[in-house]
């Protein structure tokens, strides 16, 4: 593609050298690039892009996206200098990738909880409907029924708009897509054009990088205002963000509630560990889920299908048949009659919602043994609320490590415990060995009650000092019950 052409959806400070010449890819990172690639100069939060112009010209670069132009320009090189490499590398990539997001309908998930549920039940519901479809998540990325391993919520641009093209070029019609906070903020998805975007609540989460909740609500809401009027948005009555997000949107805004009217009510008739009977606008449905934020959840899926295009009734039809995704409270019971539930809930008000549904559930009348730890080198101010709210849903709480990461498992261990006072320590363990910790609430549990292991559902890993060790919380359960693995 003719470097002209790709600069179309941006206005460059300055371009030293010619435009009229082939671009043979794009990339941002230097090990990546190729004869005739064009190279984005980015400033991360890790290293800056700027230092590694030289390397790239080396590697057969041909242009440079860059903030700050060279003293000494390199002879038979393309400097494109913009006020910010980060914002501009999206609409180029999407550009250089025959703008996917024209040839199909992007639909976008954002909020603390309840992305990942959303986007992938919306794609399995259209892939149920006989669509092509795709979906990028942090559970894993797919263009139709093609896996593709995923490292990040949302990929960056580059890789973001090649995963698009490819399910554009492959007749994908539709795509679901997970937007976190750090995307959003870091331009990932700027140049693409939404049909719609979906918010599911907001509560502390990130603030490593957000810094403080409103900076997060911010980032979040930046997705809702930069919608077209061609596009909708649904949003959640029932958290008081729900309104703010929209109130700057140019796009159509569609409510969901299970509290309040809405243009998508629900209502919850009963609830068991094998699923909910709900009223969804007026018409009951069983679906094979539990808990309040998933019956939220299942409103905004319900209302994105709708909008979309979508008959009700086909919609609660598919959706009756929907099961939960992996890690999202999945539930496994051993031979014994003990239940232990494998969620990824790694906040205060995840592990608030995950409690509560299950208390709903058992009604006081089992044991709720709780195994939680929190992740090294994230929002260290998250760790004692979390112990809290673990506390005042359970009977008893294990306090164990999660992905430590660069961090000393003990001392993210000791910034939860400071969150409790010496009565709520009373029903506290400190157990380190995440194995272990999970075989000690097994050998409390008896009969009839339930162990919530919280924090990494559907991960298969364990991060320690920069290596990922194999750890899947389901198999040590499987293996502590003794029972097998599925196929």
């Amino acid at each position: 593609m003719k470097l002209n052409d790709l600069l179309q959806p941006i206005t460059p400070v300055r371009i030293v050298g010619q435009t009229d010449k082939e671009v043979a890819d794009v990339v941002i990172d230097s090990r990546r690039v190729t004869a005739g690639a064009l190279f984005a100069a980015i400033r991360g939060t890790q290293a800056d892009g700027h230092t590694y112009i030289d390397k790239a010209i080396a590697a057969g670069a041909t242009a440079i996206l860059c903030e700050t132009l060279p003293e000494m320009p390199a002879e038979g090189v393309t400097y494109i200098q913009v006020a910010n490499s980060e914002e501009a590398i999206g609409p180029i990539a999407t550009a250089f990738y025959g703008y996917p997001t024209r040839r199909l309908k992007l639909v976008g998930v954002t909020g603390t909880n309840g992305k990942t549920t959303i986007a992938t039940l919306l794609y399995k519901m259209f892939r149920a409907f006989g669509h092509k479809v795709g979906l990028l998540s942090t559970v894993c990325n797919y263009i139709n029924d093609e896996a593709i391993p995923t490292d990040h919520t949302t990929p960056d641009a580059v890789t973001l708009n090649q995963l698009l093209g490819r399910m554009a070029d492959e007749g994908c019609e539709y795509a679901f897509m997970e937007c976190s906070s750090h995307a959003i903020a870091q331009h990932r998805i700027g140049g693409l054009d939404f049909a719609g975007g979906i918010f599911t609540n907001l509560t502390r989460d990130h603030l490593d990088y957000h810094k403080t909740v409103d900076a997060y609500l911010r980032a979040k809401k930046a997705f809702f205002d930069q919608l077209p009027k061609e596009a909708f948005v649904v949003t959640n009555l029932d958290d008081k963000n729900g309104m703010v997000m929209a109130q700057n949107t140019q796009a159509s805004v569609h409510t969901y509630s299970l509290r309040t009217m809405a243009d998508f009510k629900g209502r919850i008739l009963e609830h068991h560990f094998e699923g909910m009977l709900l009223e969804i606008n007026r018409t009951e449905v069983f679906v094979q889920f539990i808990g309040k934020f998933n019956a939220s959840n299942l409103l905004a899926v319900y209302g994105a299908a709708c909008l979309l295009g979508k008959e009700p009734m086909e919609v609660l039809t598919v959706l009756s048949t929907l099961h939960p995704v992996a890690g999202r409270l999945e539930a496994i019971r051993s031979p014994q009659g003990v239940t232990a539930v494998v969620d990824y809930a790694h906040t205060p008000d995840a592990i608030s919602n995950v409690l509560r549904a299950i208390g709903e559930i058992v009604a006081g009348k089992s044991q709720i043994i709780t195994v939680v730890g929190a992740g090294g080198n994230r929002d260290k101010g998250k760790r004692p609320l979390m112990a809290q709210e673990a506390v005042k849903g359970s009977t008893r709480v294990i306090i164990t490590s999660d992905n430590p990461r660069f961090e000393e498992p003990q001392d993210i261990i000791n910034d939860m415990l400071a969150g409790l006072d010496d009565e709520q320590r009373k029903n506290v363990i400190a157990i380190t060995d995440r194995r272990e910790a999970i075989r000690t609430a097994c050998m409390l549990a008896q009969k009839g009650d339930i162990i919530l292991v919280a924090g990494k559902g559907h991960e298969d890993y364990q991060e320690i000092r920069g290596v990922k060790h194999h750890f899947d919380d389901r198999e040590v359960l499987r293996e502590i019950f003794g029972i097998p693995s599925p196929q």
